[in-house]
């Protein structure tokens, strides 16, 4: 089969190096994709949703996987669908449950799945209210996408007043924050949940655990994500079966029910408080860069997860996981999270340790192909080293290893990614 990736990052390129070694692909197509994708592919410099449908329809694509959440939430998936072509992602109503955190936050009320006292609320006197009500720290969060940046954790009443002020302004995140949700803080470890779904049925893939702060220990700003690993052993199967009755089950109901069934990835994000898992928020689509570890995880061909998500048919197929961990350390840029930074040629040692070789990669992520036919360091996140083992540990020690062969001016990363899992071995 053809498929074609939309998006341009490390997620959609972990994507594509997993299709690159199914055999059941016969071509993969990027758009855009980034300076490294066509090394498993081709890129494409077509942006308007009809246009991409035009292409898949004269260039026979089986399937179109859509990586990141703005598309979706935009109707590229009813835009596909209109035209009988098989798309693997939500729908424009069904990617409100990212696409909008009032949305979501009603969403669990209404159905009864657990997560944090709320209001929503475009009113700063209600906010204010509100606010007094909580223990710090406080949560406030945009209503709209802001790329992973618009969830503050307020450490005093008079910051979470000041950032409800700011949103509701416009003068934070614009339009994406002239409605806002507070809610109260929750106190505990925070997971990430991948269900594969098809609108009825679902695959739940090895949970996750993300770092979000830029430094060590968990120190510095939030980012897109500095590293993660997969799967967590912070997760057992009491806390599976929980998400599985308390949560993906009455989710994938509710949206049916709502008209607007769920086909794509659930992202859920959990807190376990006390051992019960409390919902933080849901996103459309595979983090990133969590998705950098689980795709090497995935023993059974990607196409066929995709594909029959796609179609209705997950009841007919037997996904399979290998029995390993990942762990992704994420390169960034001088400059991440503050402002871009110039860029910087890539130079990767030749590899010759034959552990290394088979045992970890790559995902490139913000790079450009310069005219010199040289890979340049031009995003935030530039890339994600992966090592695979037997333990986390193994997996730990491959992924750093290859953090050494990797040089750019101004590169920076954790030293401690994975480090709560390694704590409890």
């Amino acid at each position: 089969m053809n498929v074609l990736i939309i998006g341009s990052g490390g997620r959609e390129y972990s994507i594509g190096r997993a299709l690159k070694h199914d055999e059941n692909v016969e071509k993969v197509y990027f758009s855009p994709g980034n300076g490294a994708t066509d090394e498993l592919g081709e890129n494409l410099s077509i942006t308007d949703f009809n246009a991409l449908a035009d292409f898949v329809e004269e260039n026979g694509i089986d399937l179109t996987i859509v990586g990141p959440e703005a598309p979706l939430v935009e109707g590229i998936v009813d835009v596909f669908k209109a035209r009988g072509l098989t798309i693997f992602g939500p729908t424009a109503k069904a990617a409100q449950l990212e696409g909008s955190k009032i949305f979501m936050k009603n969403f669990l009320a209404r159905h009864n799945v657990p997560t944090a006292r709320y209001i929503e609320t475009s009113s700063i006197e209600e906010a204010y209210r509100f606010i007094e009500t909580l223990e710090v720290p406080i949560v406030v969060k945009a209503d709209g996408l802001c790329g992973g940046k618009g969830v503050i954790i307020a450490q005093s009443h008079e910051e979470a007043k000041k950032t409800a002020g700011e949103m509701l302004s416009g003068n934070a995140f614009g339009e994406a924050g002239t409605a806002i949700v507070i809610e109260e803080f929750l106190d505990g470890y925070e997971l990430s949940v991948f269900a594969v779904c098809d609108g009825k049925d679902y695959v739940v893939l090895p949970a996750a655990q993300d770092h979000k702060r830029l430094l060590d220990n968990d120190e510095g700003p939030n980012t897109g994500g500095m590293g993660a690993y997969a799967p967590t052993p912070l997760v057992n199967d009491d806390i599976y079966q929980k998400l599985d009755e308390r949560v993906i089950k009455p989710t994938l109901k509710g949206m049916e029910e709502e008209g607007m069934p769920f086909t794509g990835v659930l992202f859920i994000g959990v807190m376990v408080v006390k051992g019960e898992p409390i919902i933080l928020e849901y996103n459309v689509r595979f983090g990133d860069p969590e998705c950098e570890e689980l795709m090497p995880l995935l023993k059974s061909p990607a196409s066929d997860l995709f594909y029959k998500a796609a179609t209705g048919d997950l009841k007919n197929a037997t996904i399979e996981f290998h029995d390993k961990y990942a762990v992704g350390v994420v390169m960034a840029s001088r400059d991440y999270p503050y402002k871009s930074s110039p860029p910087a040629e890539i130079i990767i040692d030749e590899i010759h340790h034959e552990e290394l070789q088979e045992n970890a990669h790559i995902s490139f992520a913000g790079v450009s192909r310069g005219e010199d036919g040289k890979l340049y360091a031009t995003g935030g996140r530039v890339l994600v080293c992966v090592g695979l083992g037997d333990s986390i540990k193994e997996a730990r020690d491959r992924a750093y290893m290859l953090v050494g062969q990797v040089h750019f001016a101004g590169k920076q990363c954790r030293t401690d990614i994975a480090y709560q899992a390694l704590q409890e071995a």
